[in-house]
């Protein structure tokens, strides 16, 4: 008969497997090396096509896997479309009229499924595209890490709440960040994604005419594409980072101490407070900026994900199966 130590030995180790089992730990850089060994190309190939066509894309594509991972972990459910069963995200909020690129996922999970059917997740499909979608802008490379699963639900009052809007200030950010085990320097870091894209006039409305804490010059130039009267213009497009909206550098934080940031959310991070010190590290040292996006991303990327037997992998990234 076994010993009450051996025994304690035996349960700790099932509960270990069984942690380690549901955690990220099944998350690797070579999870599909020998089930779709053609998948980062295929990926590649596609996002670089739709970011020929419009350059903007890159930023879109990013973005997406942003609004996936923020809501209920990096599972592909921001592509899901609404069903009769539950209202998805597509219409939250943080996303409706503003998240785009739905077509270029369905273009480049239909090249995959040609080579590797029913093998690669839509939530992995967003990871590649994301870090592709940086590289072919100029910004840095990662090994992404593979191996999510797709929900088979969405829920429309999880991404309203959990997505912060460009009216957050600082410690609302940090807060939400903190929340999803990101630092406040994996906040200043991922923030730098808006050194490329563009946002709507109704993100920046309320910043350009009525703050302070914002270059004069900069405010003009900005109003002259955005009226002051809601709803007229509200979907006319400035770029994120007035030089270079089409290129991955370290631009954006330039911009941040001239007092250039065209979000509320995005001055908040040059605005005497906590971090302005890693703006300040990143306006000066590209690299520094490249690595600290890397790692963020990273972290990112590890929220949450279903394994194992959880989730599906989608035929449709727009439908469960």
């Amino acid at each position: 008969m076994a010993s009450p130590s051996s025994y304690m030995a035996v349960v700790t180790m099932a509960l270990l497997i069984l942690f380690l089992g549901s955690s990220t730990a099944q998350l690797s850089t070579n999870y599909y090396s020998q089930s779709c060994p053609k998948l980062f190309p295929t990926v590649k190939s596609a996002v670089k096509s739709a970011i020929a066509k419009e350059a903007r894309m890159g930023a879109s594509l990013l973005r997406l896997f942003f609004h996936d991972c923020f809501v209920n972990g990096c599972d592909g459910s921001v592509l899901l479309d609404d069903t009769s069963s539950f209202i998805g995200e597509k219409n939250a909020a943080p996303n409706a009229n503003s998240v785009r690129g739905f077509d270029v996922v369905d273009d480049i999970k239909s090249k995959v499924e040609k080579s590797c059917p029913g093998v690669v997740s839509c939530a992995d499909v967003l990871a590649i595209a994301a870090r592709d979608s940086v590289v072919i802008l100029g910004g840095p490379s990662w090994n992404v890490k593979l191996g999510r699963r797709d929900a088979r639900t969405a829920s429309q009052a999880a991404a309203n709440n959990s997505i912060p809007p460009p009216t957050s200030n600082l410690n609302q950010l940090i807060s939400r960040f903190q929340a999803l085990g990101l630092s406040t320097r994996d906040l200043v870091a991922l923030a730098g994604s808006h050194t490329i894209g563009q946002a709507r006039c109704t993100s920046f409305r309320a910043r350009i005419y009525n703050e302070t804490n914002i270059d004069n010059s900069f405010a003009k130039t900005r109003q002259s594409n955005c009226p002051r009267a809601s709803g007229s213009g509200d979907n006319n497009l400035a770029p994120l980072d007035l030089q270079t909206p089409t290129a991955f550098e370290n631009n954006y934080y330039k911009n941040l101490i001239k007092k250039k940031g065209l979000l509320h959310s995005d001055q908040q991070l040059f605005n005497g407070g906590s971090t302005d010190s890693i703006v300040r590290k990143y306006s000066n040292s590209r690299s520094n900026f490249n690595d600290d996006f890397v790692a963020g991303m990273i972290k990112m990327g590890d929220i949450s994900p279903l394994t194992g037997s959880n989730g599906e992998i989608r035929k449709n990234c727009r439908r469960v199966n």
